[in-house]
């Protein structure tokens, strides 16, 4: 199809591994009926199909294969099986300094990188100082690479990849060095490519970016893709795996299920609607989400939750500047050293904008036995801008030096804030005017 930028289908990539180097060159040779080597499958029957315009994220904890799929993806590997189709220049950023001759200076390295990507001399100079203003590391580009610190490499790499032209950008992780105003003036220059039409494939272990700007969202789990979808849905997938709470789901249908559906009656702020529960019973929660993402080992769980107005009053609907409360009871049924108990606000597309934990306040800091109930409020002033948002609870806590989910709740209810004057960005400062 013409609007396919990149076609990923059943791609593996299987590395040998030697416990010595004789062991390689038996091998090699072809010595010997057995295999002097155990097999690392890197990834296993990957498909993806990313289309022209599209900006795609692919996440996953060390080891997924992210960086793996995008090297294969910009022909500097070669896939073990299945094919890899592109369709348009790309420019790549993939490892700092790749594509870098540390003796080179920068001028020469320009020029090298621009010849790679497959740009004439004359292309290359009509965009030298485009290059040198975006990168803005001084005389330095005079100098060899080697002399160079890394936030000099990315500036450089970056200025060059994002500045020639190219009709799909990759990235990998590269933004994360780099000072804070070179990074904003990296995300600035995304969202131009995406109004321009350009395809971006952008692997980050940020996911507020990640949710910012794409589109699509890919999930890698030791080599293999657990589901595609929106940010948002993608993202709680995630935290799944990071914390081992990870369930597959029954069917493919289900597992490349989006969530604009979830969106769009969170932003309603369903009302007295009823979840999955033991007990199935209604809770006439009002702003509750019928389809919410629930997991943990249920050594404590959270049994009700609400919110409350400055006047008391159970509610989905906080004034702007008002005061409100989040409500929680957990009942106990297991001995737990410390539990914390902590809430989440996010935006629609999946990005946290605040929350905090008793930890953090330093609120709660005790035991608890098996069969007791913790009733927990959370009470703050409402600074969020006009809108609406989704509520996440949970109770985690250590056991040892391992990080526990005993209950979370993602996306459990809606919060609408009702506002007759909203600000620049998530949240209102409040500040004071004065004009003399």
């Amino acid at each position: 199809m013409k609007d396919i930028a990149i076609a990923v289908k059943d791609v593996g990539k299987v590395y040998k591994l030697y416990d010595k180097p004789s062991d390689r060159i038996k091998d090699a040779m072809g010595l010997g009926r057995k295999k002097h080597y155990t097999e690392h499958h890197a990834l296993k029957g990957v498909d993806m199909t990313i289309r022209q315009g599209e900006c795609v994220g692919i996440i996953g904890t060390n080891g997924s294969g992210k960086s793996t799929i995008l090297k294969i993806i910009t022909g500097v590997l070669t896939p073990t099986s299945g094919e890899v189709t592109v369709n348009g220049r790309i420019s790549a950023l993939l490892e700092l300094g790749a594509g870098f001759n540390m003796e080179y200076n920068g001028i020469e390295n320009i020029y090298l990188n621009g010849t790679m990507i497959g740009f004439s001399k004359k292309e290359i100079d009509q965009k030298l100082e485009e290059i040198l203003a975006f990168a803005d590391i001084g005389d330095y580009v005079y100098q060899p690479a080697k002399t160079y610190s890394s936030g000099m490499f990315v500036r450089l790499a970056f200025a060059v990849a994002i500045n020639i032209d190219p009709e799909i950008l990759i990235v990998d992780e590269a933004l994360s060095v780099g000072d804070v105003f070179f990074q904003a003036k990296c995300y600035h220059k995304f969202e131009e490519f995406k109004k321009m039409g350009k395809t971006i494939v952008f692997v980050s272990h940020d996911l507020s970016s990640i949710s910012k700007y794409c589109d699509r969202v890919v999930l890698l789990n030791q080599g293999v893709k657990l589901g595609e979808g929106s940010p948002k849905k993608m993202i709680d997938t995630y935290k799944q795996v990071l914390v081992g709470q990870y369930v597959a789901p029954d069917s493919e249908e289900e597992r490349l299920l989006d969530d604009e559906k979830l969106r769009e009656m969170a932003a309603k702020g369903v009302d007295g609607s009823k979840i999955k529960k033991d007990s199935a019973e209604e809770t006439g929660v009002v702003g509750e989400n019928p389809e919410l993402l629930e997991y943990g080992s249920k050594k404590a769980t959270i049994t009700e939750y609400y919110i409350t107005d400055d006047k008391g009053i159970r509610t989905s609907a906080v004034l702007k500047g008002s005061r409100f409360a989040i409500h929680m009871k957990v009942e106990m049924s297991e001995k737990i050293a410390a539990p914390i108990f902590a809430f989440t606000i996010k935006n629609v597309r999946g990005t946290e904008i605040t929350g905090t934990n008793t930890m953090v306040e330093k609120a709660f800091l005790e035991s608890v036995e098996a069969g007791e109930v913790k009733e927990i409020s959370f009470t703050q002033e409402m600074n969020l801008q006009g809108g609406d948002y989704l509520l996440s609870l949970g109770v985690t806590g250590y056991e040892g030096d391992d990080f526990t989910v005993y209950h979370r709740l993602y996306d459990v209810l809606n919060v609408t804030v009702v506002s007759d004057k909203d600000t620049v960005g998530y949240y209102d400062m409040n500040s004071v005017v004065e004009v003399r």
